[in-house]
């Protein structure tokens, strides 16, 4: 019998054991990928803790997958996939095709949307199986534990961005240095917008310089973040990369009239942003999830083009729990990624 090493969790926050599992087969529309490397996501902590409906123990999580495929379920091939191809899956791991927004072609808002680590196992293994609308293809040049992250964190970013109002020379801010953020300043610079950085202490600001911010404000500074914003002439769009629902609502005022605040740090916490705030200036709010597998790709092509990477940390799938904890205790610079080989 053919097996394979997977990480899972047998019950709401238990620990990451590694068993053996024989390998499954894929069906039609369908591939089995080799897994190389798999980032670790602040939102597989949803799926762990049970936080969410619909997670099922034991529970391989991972949507920042990356590897190559192994073997082809029906259907596959005819879809341009081949075995050998290099691919990602990340949180959007495939679409139902029939939903409301499927039909107006907006998958990524798919009611049914399938969520790698929930609606399958996920990438913290040595194999997985993935739909074929979920797959991204990796460029040449880009290492595996760096396309892993950019399935996630990275197109959450990079779409975030290049969705928005903003257009090259306006001044664009982005609220947190962190797993997401130091991409997302990283493609802010690229993308030719006037980049400031925004995060806790004077230390983070040398760094946020080497990823190409053009200024940056401590947010635990005198200056309050939206004067400080304002100073600089306002900015046309804020990407919330942060955590924090009291430090998102503090960027409002320091937007310019029509600017954009792009929301995609996850809090449970209301946001603190009256309607005055909006109306008068005439700003949008907006939430923003990730991007589809066609964004993915787009996320890894520009990446490769430009030389952005993210900053991660690798370890072997069999520490797969010593690198959750990890990342859950915030130590993490900035992605933990598991390895396989």
């Amino acid at each position: 019998m053919n097996t394979y090493r997977a990480a899972q969790v047998d019950t709401a926050n238990g620990p990451f054991q590694i068993v053996e599992r024989e390998v499954p087969q894929p069906g039609p529309r369908h591939v089995r990928i080799a897994v190389e490397a798999c980032g670790i996501c602040h939102s597989d902590a949803v799926f762990v803790s049970a936080g969410v409906p619909g997670v099922r123990f034991p529970l391989v999580p991972g949507h920042e997958a990356a590897g190559r495929i192994e073997e082809l379920g029906e259907g596959a091939e005819a879809h341009n996939w081949n075995v050998g191809d290099r691919v990602t899956v990340g949180w959007f791991g495939g679409s139902c095709g029939h939903c409301i927004p499927c039909r107006q072609g907006d998958f990524i808002v798919c009611v049914n949307l399938k969520v790698p680590g929930l609606s399958y196992d996920g990438g913290f293994a040595e194999n997985m199986i993935a739909p074929i609308d979920a797959l991204a293809r990796i460029p040449e040049g880009l290492k595996a534990s760096d396309a892993g992250p950019m399935a996630c964190a990275g197109v959450t970013t990079y779409n975030g961005l290049r969705r928005s109002s903003a257009r090259p020379g306006d001044l664009v801010a982005v609220l947190g240095i962190g797993g997401l953020g130091h991409l997302g300043v990283q493609y802010a610079a690229a993308m030719g917008f006037e980049t400031v950085a925004i995060a806790r202490g004077e230390e983070k600001a040398e760094f946020a310089k080497q990823l190409g911010a053009h200024h940056y404000i401590n947010s635990t500074g005198a200056t309050p973040v939206a004067e400080a914003l304002r100073s600089l002439g306002g900015a046309k769009a804020v990407l919330a990369t942060a955590g924090s629902s009291d430090a998102i609502a503090a960027t409002v005022d320091g937007m310019t009239p029509r600017g954009e605040l792009i929301v995609i740090g996850v809090s449970p916490d209301p946001m603190g942003i009256s309607p005055v705030q909006l109306i008068m200036t005439g700003r949008t709010v907006r939430g923003h999830p990730s991007g589809t597998a066609q964004d993915v790709q787009d996320t890894m092509a520009f990446s490769a083009l430009h030389g952005i990477r993210p900053t991660v940390e690798t370890l072997p799938l069999a520490e797969a729990d010593d690198a959750y904890q990890k990342m859950m205790s915030g130590a993490a610079r900035f992605r933990m990624v598991l390895t396989t080989d």
